[in-house]
């Protein structure tokens, strides 16, 4: 959420990033939300007056009985019934004001950094560091739906059965090499200095909240309902709101965690090659990247955050791209992402396989997430996160690009410890 103390003193500079990021109505907005301040802090004046009136005043009644004076003492009670009743007025005039500032401040997404490129849609997105892995077959490439059906690795038949589409069963290796690529994930984190964590798979509204998720993106929830929990879309919601209401020293930061959870996305209105086989699903296994840290190094965090995941790629010997996303396919919540892709060689396409964010102070003022600076004073801190990594579309490239003309599939060296095994299928 956009903090309503830089929209007083930087409002051009805010309605300008908002333009570019395609938001309808972003002037209006924002000088109806400077008027609302406006407003609010002029009640709050009027409101401490009116209160130090009817003390004032309260106090004045005891004594001018006292003197004797019953009559001014009267007049003192009739003064200060009104001011109460003023007062209450007053507070139910400054909750609305406060419930239509809120109101209005979420509709607002967060502000792209300068360094964003301009674009309405990811057309616009800039490719800034493709490797050089390159995969090519001298005979009929395999998709991995067709790979995994004939190995009887992964079946979404029986996903349909069980639950619908969206849902598919893994089996014996194709089981195993889920649960290699967690293991391998993981155990990279924790080596790079990320605090594991293992959060509840269901958040409530206020955690949904905190993260940006809701109101935005209620759509893609699945809510349940009878207890008022969402199954989580992703481990960033549960693992940032940990510090939710919170204040961190400053020699505490930055926070590293990493965790590993399924993940539940409707994906409502998704059709066509993009959903075939792995490419988009409703349950999904996903491990996350969260970081806290000072607004003076969270760009350099982000960086960091990104070089970290493209070693993984580089590890699972996969073509890779990063991607700077323009302002208008840059998420609600994020000021600046990149996206990774790996090369799909059977499906001749690019698929994206990790995001990292910079949210700077948009997630954290939503959550009142703050550190205690080296001078005492609180200040909100930056919050960043990244799949490190999302694993239906890394499996099916692995299962694509490591296909070998006897119809066996290969397993990367760095897996192979964790999976025992070192092709799926073949002699």
């Amino acid at each position: 959420m956009l903090e309503i103390t830089k929209l007083r003193t930087e409002a051009e500079d805010i309605i300008l990033r908002l333009e570019k990021k395609y938001v309808a109505h972003a002037r209006e907005t924002v000088m109806a939300l400077l008027t609302l301040d406006e407003k609010r802090r002029q009640t709050i004046v009027d409101l401490e007056a009116l209160r130090q009136e009817m003390n004032t005043t309260a106090k004045s009644i005891g004594q001018l009985m006292k003197a004797g004076k019953r009559e001014e003492a009267e007049a003192a009670k009739t003064r200060s019934a009104e001011a109460k009743a003023a007062i209450k007025s007053l507070e139910a005039t400054l909750q609305e004001i406060e419930a239509e500032t809120h109101e209005r401040l979420v509709t607002l997404p967060n502000t792209p950094d300068p360094s964003v490129p301009v674009g309405r849609d990811a057309a616009a997105n800039t490719v800034v560091y493709q490797n050089d892995v390159k995969v090519s077959f001298d005979f009929v490439a395999q998709p991995h739906w067709e790979l995994a059906r004939t190995h009887d690795i992964i079946d979404w038949e029986l996903g349909v059965k069980l639950t619908g589409a969206g849902f598919p069963v893994y089996k014996g290796k194709g089981a195993i090499l889920q649960r290699a690529l967690i293991a391998f994930f993981l155990r990279e984190a924790n080596a790079a200095g990320y605090t594991e964590i293992q959060p509840p798979l269901m958040v409530n509204e206020a955690s949904g909240f905190g993260t940006g998720q809701l109101p935005d993106k209620d759509g893609q929830m699945y809510a349940v309902e009878r207890d008022g929990f969402y199954l989580i879309p992703t481990a960033e919601v549960p693992i940032t709101n940990l510090y939710r209401d919170t204040i961190i020293e400053q020699a505490d930061l930055p926070i590293r965690n990493c965790g590993y959870t399924p993940c539940f996305r409707r994906e409502a209105g998704s059709y066509g090659k993009d959903v075939k086989g792995l490419n988009r699903l409703h349950q999904f296994d996903k491990v996350e990247l969260v970081q806290i840290t000072q607004p003076e190094h969270s760009y350099e965090t982000l960086e960091a955050m990104v070089t970290y995941v493209e070693g993984l790629l580089t590890q699972l010997e996969l073509p890779y791209r990063r991607l700077l996303l323009c302002t208008g396919d840059t998420s609600f919540t994020s000021a600046k992402t990149y996206d990774l892709e790996v090369y799909s060689a059977a499906q001749e396409r690019w698929l994206e396989v990790s995001s990292v964010s910079n949210f700077e102070t948009y997630q954290t003022n939503r959550l009142k997430l703050r550190y205690r600076d080296e001078d005492r004073k609180i200040r909100l801190a930056h919050s960043l996160n990244g799949s490190a990594l999302a694993l239906p579309r890394i499996l099916a490239a692995l299962l694509e690009n490591n296909q070998q003309a006897d119809g066996s599939i290969r397993i990367p060296e760095v897996l192979q410890a964790f999976t025992g095994f070192d092709r799926i299928g073949g002699a």
